[in-house]
C-alpha cells in the first residue's frame, strides 16, 4: 500500500523514550525508579483523557508535574525538591529512540513532509526536537495547545488537516500508543501503530492500516 508522503508522528513514546528521564536518575531514585516512571506516565495520560473528556483546560506541563507528584507519593520514592526539579528537567530533554533519526532522515530524503502532532506544549516540543538531535527534520510541530484539548479529541487531529490543507486520508499518522491510533483511525487518518513493546491489539473497530515494531518499518515497500 502506498501512502501520500505526509507523515504525522506522535512524540511521547513514539519518537521519544518517556522513561529516559527517570532512567538517567535511577541510581539516585533507587529500586522504585521503574515503577515511579510507569506510574508517572500512566497518570499523565489519564489526566489528559479526563481533561479532554470534561472540557477542562490545563497545559500538558502542568499535568506532567501533577502526575509526577502523584507517582512520587504512591511509589514511596524518596525524592526531595531538588531531585524533583531534576526529573522534570530531564523530561524536557527525553532521548529519542535509536531508530528515529535514521528513519526520519530517510523519509525526508525521499521528499516526505514530516510533522509532530503531540499533546506536548509548543515550547516543550521545540526543546525536545533540539535536544534529541531531530532539529531540521520537521515541517511543522503541531501542539494540542492550538486545539484547546488533548488527544484523542478530533479537534487535535484536525490541526494537521488545517496545517497541510489536506484531507485526513492523505496523511499517515504514526504512534506507539494504541489508544492514539484508535482516535486517529476514527478521525480518518491512515494510521500505523508502532508497537515497540509487542502489546496485544485492541480497539477492533478502530484498526491501524499497518503494525510495525520500529520506524524502520516505514521504509519498507509495504509502507
Amino acid at each position: 500500500m502506498a501512502f501520500d508522503e505526509i507523515y504525522l508522528f506522535d512524540a511521547y513514546g513514539t519518537l521519544l523514550d518517556v522513561h529516559s528521564a527517570a532512567a538517567r536518575l535511577s541510581g539516585r531514585i533507587g529500586p522504585v525508579a521503574d515503577r515511579l516512571s510507569e506510574i508517572w506516565r500512566a497518570k499523565q495520560l489519564e489526566y489528559t483523557w479526563v481533561y479532554a473528556a470534561t472540557g477542562q483546560r490545563a497545559s500538558f506541563w502542568t499535568l506532567s508535574e501533577r502526575s509526577l507528584d502523584y507517582a512520587i507519593a504512591i511509589s514511596g520514592a524518596s525524592i526531595d525538591d531538588e531531585m524533583r526539579a531534576q526529573l522534570l528537567d530531564a523530561y524536557r530533554e527525553l532521548s529519542a529512540y535509536r531508530d528515529v533519526a535514521p528513519a526520519l532522515k530517510a523519509l525526508k530524503a525521499r521528499g516526505a513532509r514530516l510533522a509532530i502532532l503531540s499533546n506536548g506544549d509548543p515550547d516543550l516540543l521545540e526543546r525536545l526536537v533540539d535536544c534529541s538531535g531531530l532539529d531540521g527534520l520537521f515541517d511543522r510541530l503541531l501542539s494540542v495547545a492550538d486545539a484547546g484539548t488533548f488527544k484523542p479529541h478530533a479537534a487535535v487531529y484536525r490541526l494537521a488537516v488545517e496545517a497541510f490543507d489536506a484531507p485526513p486520508d492523505a496523511m499517515v499518522f504514526c504512534s506507539s500508543n494504541r489508544w492514539d491510533i484508535a482516535g486517529a483511525s476514527a478521525f480518518g487518518f491512515r494510521s500505523i501503530w508502532v508497537n515497540r513493546l509487542g502489546r496485544p491489539d485492541e480497539y477492533p473497530e478502530m484498526r491501524p492500516e499497518k503494525v510495525i515494531s520500529t520506524l524502520e518499518g516505514l521504509l519498507s515497500d509495504g509502507s
